[in-house]
């Protein structure tokens, strides 16, 4: 192995023992503390590390170790006006309430302004041992959370995942389907109803899933309709989702479609469809990105992209659990299914 710099005259860290034995600091906390995660063979070449590098437990840090806080932290990065609105999370956070509750574990939860804010929050929660893992929600493109979670070894599930990256030392990534995927259903179906000037309304940029979203959209519009369709970035609300549906009306050639990445700014518009002087699905057809409640409620009904968002729930917190009980389990699809209702049905009554 070779030898890391290293100044004798400090006490060595994790991290120059990680470096050292060539594993993730993760791995090395499992290691130190004899808890479940690695293979004997890298537990043996992590404490060979420690050895060379002079390192000892500290005595306060081992006393807690054994200890479980018996709880998962979720620390939720949103504007609480789209949460006032959005069913979303109250579904997600049932699923994972229906597995942390059966296993004997809580859930913390708090609702932050910003990751910034939820950064101080996880070495907060870390910091007084008050949570023994934690939930990652709505990654960002570049995401400091998962800098944090790698270094301080915080065991954690990823939800969005990390596609093709190698996910870090505590991390399990709960991957999702191809966004291509998704987007050439949507826009198939739009085709087929005679569609050929469609536009997205899309979420927030810095997010990671609205990013790969971007991608795909652009792809797969130009291969189908010769150019890429026009997106309007906005923020999950409805009120965002109108300002940028007006946007694209005003355009010289407006779409005569609109998929919106989520229920509730698809929703808005078929609910304001008088007042912006549109006819649902005569004038503009209309896809949502999320199923729920508000799509089904719609007049018309709101034809949309339906994922299990309870069992994704379940699923990210059963992930977590197999993290802290050293066990393997593989990344998690979650597939969406398109059900065509009637904003977007050719035919369907124009009210």
């Amino acid at each position: 192995m070779a030898r890391p710099p290293h100044d004798r005259a400090s006490r060595p860290t994790i991290r120059d023992i990680a470096r050292l034995a060539g594993v993730s600091k993760a791995s090395v906390s499992y290691a130190l503390n004899d808890q479940p995660g690695v293979s004997d063979e890298t537990r043996e070449r992590i404490r060979a590390a420690a050895a060379e590098l002079g390192w000892r437990p500290s005595a306060a840090a081992r006393s807690l170790s054994s200890a479980r806080a018996g709880a998962v932290g979720l620390a939720v990065a949103r504007d609480l006006r789209l949460l006032e609105e959005e069913p979303y999370y109250m579904r997600l956070i049932a699923g994972m309430e229906s597995v942390l509750a059966r296993e004997g574990f809580s859930l913390l939860l708090t609702v932050v302004p910003d990751v910034g804010t939820a950064v101080e929050v996880l070495r907060g929660w870390w910091a007084e041992r008050r949570v023994d893992g934690v939930i990652l929600t709505d990654l960002l493109v570049d995401d400091p959370r998962l800098a944090v979670v790698d270094d301080l070894g915080i065991p954690c599930a990823l939800r969005g995942g990390l596609e093709d990256d190698v996910p870090l030392g505590s991390h399990l990534a709960v991957t999702v389907e191809s966004e291509a995927e998704a987007v050439v259903e949507v826009v198939q179906h739009l085709l087929a109803q005679g569609h050929r000037r469609i536009a997205r309304v899309s979420g927030p940029t810095q997010f990671l899933h609205t990013s790969r979203r971007d991608t795909a959209w652009r792809e797969v519009t130009r291969a189908r309709l010769g150019r890429a369709q026009p997106v309007v970035a906005a923020d999950y609300t409805s009120g965002s989702g109108l300002a940028a549906t007006r946007r694209l009306l005003a355009r010289a050639q407006p779409p005569t479609a609109i998929v919106y990445d989520n229920d509730v700014m698809a929703a808005a518009v078929v609910a304001e469809r008088r007042s912006l002087g549109l006819r649902i699905p005569g004038d503009l057809a209309v896809v949502a990105g999320e199923d729920s409640m508000l799509c089904r409620l719609a007049d018309p009904a709101i034809t949309s992209l339906r994922r299990d968002v309870v069992a994704d729930g379940a699923r990210s917190a059963a992930l977590l659990l197999d993290v802290l009980a050293g066990r393997t389990s593989p990344s998690w699809p979650a597939p969406r299914e398109l059900v065509v209702r009637g904003s977007s049905r050719a035919g369907a009554p124009t009210p």
